[in-house]
């Protein structure tokens, strides 16, 4: 049997009934990528031989009559996590030899479990694009067509996924890295709620790895259906073990709702600050009229919706003000001469990335005085709703390009040509009050590209949405091989 684009769960079946074994699906994970990654350049860092023999450690503690929840299955482990003895430059070329000698949080977490790690996915310089390029590993293209970008940041465990190399891996997400690679290439990705799933070891090669809360950024699962997401994240979830005297509980409750008729569902498909393309607008369609046929309550509006643009803008200052903290001195004060030249009245995005990045402690305080009034609106939201359909991005992936100023580069939106970094709006409506989101596949664009969108849910209720996306691939699809 080909087991390429088999589940997790698949997987984990015939693993426990002995119809194959651990190093049988790692070898025939390794020969996939070594004919087929050329051109889609998605593990920009092979452990081929330890993966064969955690695989055959897999296989001996199954013998032994052991069973844990990914035991024996092949994953990735997007570039920026630590994973000892391998690198973790971000894309960055003066940390080229960086290896660090423990593994992250989550890479510790997957090895407990039990899961064999093939290698490590391709990332943008930095972690900072919608595209996954660098001067160290070249360009991961879109495995529906490589004159595409699989998106970013966590592009290449996207790609890899849906070009079978593993059955799951994990990623990160602050300005959709998750969501907008799962979008472009048709598979799922869950962005949890912030703070549910330790991030320790997922830090800038310079940076010491220490278990903080960063503010907006989350690490979270990726896989080819909606099961296999919480099948991950019930592993990635919980406190960082540096941090278990603290006193709370992150234990997530069940789902709202088992059935698809009991969903009460607020669908979205256009932003005030820049135009939806009609592929998109299709899928978050087709999604809604699923709802609708399912016996869901559907709803196109809620005076309860906080504003989108006044939310956008503020997730816009809060995420570009810690964009430059490393910047020179000389870098900085030029920023602020730029901010200090707008016009009062420019309420446009471009401003707001500009005034983020020179923001004060005292006008970041603001912003996040605002953003608390934000969390509380959705708790009163979600107290009527139970979930938001609305798009990832505008568009579904588009063509490569890497002009190195990314401010002169512009977004085609059925031929309305927009800032670039305005496409990130729909992933802030998530991550600017830290509320959960998971893409799922949501059909395909007239020229045969993959378009996702995003289910937000309640905060801590992360099964709320990815209930609602199993329910979903039942009724639509999920996942379809290039």
């Amino acid at each position: 049997m080909d087991w390429t684009f088999s589940t997790a769960h698949e997987m984990a079946a015939a693993l426990r009934a002995g119809e194959v074994t651990s190093a049988e699906l790692t070898d025939e994970a390794i020969t996939r990528i070594e004919r087929d990654d050329k051109e889609i350049n998605a593990i920009c860092v092979r452990d081929f031989d330890r993966a064969r023999a955690a695989a055959r450690g897999a296989d001996q503690a199954r013998a032994r009559g052991e069973d844990r929840p990914l035991l024996g299955i092949p994953v990735t482990v997007k570039e920026s996590y630590d994973v000892a003895g391998l690198p973790t430059t971000w894309g960055m070329p003066p940390h080229r030899n960086h290896m660090p000698a423990e593994d992250a949080v989550q890479v510790s977490r997957l090895k407990g479990a039990g899961a064999v790690v093939l290698g490590k996915t391709n990332v943008p310089f930095g972690l900072q694009d919608v595209q996954s390029f660098n001067e160290i590993y070249g360009t991961t293209n879109n495995p529906w067509d490589h004159r595409r970008t699989s998106g970013g940041s966590s592009g290449g465990s996207a790609a890899a996924l849906a070009s079978g190399f593993g059955a799951l891996s994990i990623g990160s997400d602050l300005a959709g890295s998750l969501r907008t690679p799962a979008h472009f290439c048709g598979v799922y990705a869950h962005k949890p709620t912030l703070g549910l799933a330790a991030g320790r070891g997922m830090v800038p090669p310079s940076t010491q790895a220490l278990p903080v809360d960063p503010d907006l950024a989350v690490v979270g699962p990726m896989a080819r259906t909606a099961r296999d997401l919480t099948l991950l994240l019930d592993v990635m979830a919980g406190p960082d073990p540096l941090t278990l005297g603290v006193a709370y509980d992150l234990t997530l409750p069940p789902a709202r709702h088992e059935r698809l008729g009991d969903f009460r569902v607020l669908v979205l498909d256009g932003h005030p600050l820049l135009p939806t393309g009609a592929a998109v607008r299709a899928g978050v369609n087709r999604v809604a009229d699923a709802l609708a046929d399912g016996g869901a309550r559907v709803e196109r509006r809620s005076p309860l919706l906080p504003d989108l643009a006044e939310a956008a803008l503020i997730y816009t200052q809060l995420l570009f003000s810690g964009s430059v903290a490393r910047f020179p001195v000389e870098a900085y004060e030029q920023l602020r001469d730029h901010a200090a030249r707008l016009s009062a009245d420019d309420r446009s995005l471009d401003a707001a990335r500009l005034r983020g990045m020179v923001l004060s402690h005292r006008d970041w305080i603001e912003a996040n005085t605002r953003r608390e009034l934000h969390r509380h609106g959705w708790r009163q939201f979600f107290a009527e709703f139970d979930a938001v359909v609305c798009p990832i991005t505008p568009t579904p992936a588009f063509p490569h390009d890497h002009h190195p100023d990314p401010r002169e580069r512009r977004l085609d939106i059925d031929g309305v040509q927009s800032p670039y970094f305005d496409q990130l709006v729909w992933a802030g409506l998530a991550t600017m009050p830290g509320l959960p989101a998971t893409a799922v596949p949501a059909g395909r664009s007239p020229e045969g590209l993959p378009v996702g969108v995003q289910l937000i849910g309640p905060m801590y209720e992360d099964r709320t949405p990815l209930r609602l996306a199993e329910l979903l691939e039942r009724r639509i699809g999920g996942f379809r091989a290039p």
